[in-house]
């Protein structure tokens, strides 16, 4: 249940100029609306990017492609959460080279420099393609080929989060999209999707944002007996806004949770459990992880310091018209990051 608009109709994100964040554009949807037309203001300030999660049981699978307007990124990661093993490759580029468009999905991305070649396909009717080469430090190849599907009718949280009228940021976070393809490194192959539930996880980005900021992130998918469900989780950097990215999906039918989340975690010991609460008494997870990936990357002028954890969540919710869903075994992941950028 939410306060929050609900919009019908694709709508600017800023004012024509780029400007201001447009009043129109506050609220949220089931689908992605909106048309992020930043450019044109504040340069160093706007940030886009994609990132996937392909959550394949005992394997994860990740790629981001993003453009933080003083430069650009690109980065493959996979982990075998039974081992601990881990790899990928990530680069950073000059600004303007990593582009994404105003719509999410609807251009393919692309960059093949430094060791990597990743592209992300534009979305049709099926879903979209995932596809990466690069080189592990030991010297083995790597490689991924998956695609990602997307059920007729899926729902997702798609919301404006406004700071200011200055400062603001669009997100699409995709949930329940069913995964097959194979990770190969080396002479290794991980089959996902094949003899196992195998889900992606979407997450867009298309804001201006404040330099410093610390958010939580928790997503989830997978089958209680004849149902799929998706859990979208989000805490801290939606305070005080109005708005928040919470909500779950049953089936492919959003319930979207305009209240904030309780989150109890320990940063100093991420591997213990970690419990979310709605407030309202619609959703009560826990999420016990098995592997923690943890990431300090540059300085007090730029950089970033998270724990991305991996598990699975057990609880239950209850949506809008009181059908409450119990479950346990949804892979799926948490993470606090602190951002300075």
């Amino acid at each position: 249940m939410t306060h929050e608009p609900e919009l019908t109709s694709p709508v600017d994100l800023c004012h024509p100029d780029g400007g201001p964040l447009n009043p129109a554009a506050r609220g949220w949807s089931r689908q992605p609306l909106h048309r992020a037309n930043l450019d044109g203001r504040d340069p160093g300030r706007n940030k886009r990017w994609d990132y996937w999660a392909v959550l394949g049981g005992e394997v994860v699978v990740s790629c981001v492609y993003s453009d933080i307007d003083v430069l650009g990124l690109a980065d493959t990661w996979w982990a075998e959460l039974s081992t601990g093993r881990s790899g990928g490759r990530g680069i950073i580029t000059e600004p303007g080279l990593i582009r994404l468009p105003q719509v999410c999905g609807t251009a393919e991305l692309h960059v093949d420099r430094d060791g990597l070649s990743l592209t992300i396909g534009a979305e049709d009717d099926a879903g979209t393609r995932l596809a990466a080469s690069w080189t592990e430090d030991d010297g083995r190849p790597g490689s991924f080929d998956i695609r990602i599907a997307r059920p007729p009718g899926l729902e997702s949280v798609n919301v404006v989060v406004p700071w200011s009228d200055d400062t603001f940021n669009f997100t699409s976070k995709q949930v329940a999209r069913p995964a097959t393809g194979v990770l190969r490194v080396g002479d290794e192959e991980f089959v996902l999707g094949t003899g196992g539930d195998a889900w992606g996880v979407l997450d867009v980005g298309r804001g201006r944002w404040p330099s410093r900021l610390t958010w939580n992130w928790g997503a989830a998918s997978g089958r209680t007996a004849d149902m799929v469900v998706g859990l979208q989780l989000g805490a801290k950097w939606t305070e005080g806004t109005g708005a928040t990215e919470n909500g779950f999906v049953l089936d492919g039918r959003l319930t979207k949770l305009g209240r904030e989340l309780e989150w109890s975690y320990s940063w100093d010991d991420p591997r213990s459990p970690w419990a979310i609460e709605d407030p309202g008494g619609q959703l009560s997870v826990v999420l016990t992880p098995t592997y923690d990936k943890y990431t300090l990357a540059g300085d007090d002028d730029l950089g970033s310091e998270v724990h991305q954890v991996f598990g699975t969540f057990a609880g239950r919710v209850t949506d809008d018209d009181g059908r409450t869903v119990e479950f346990s075994g949804l892979q799926g992941f948490a993470e606090e990051a602190r951002q300075v950028w």
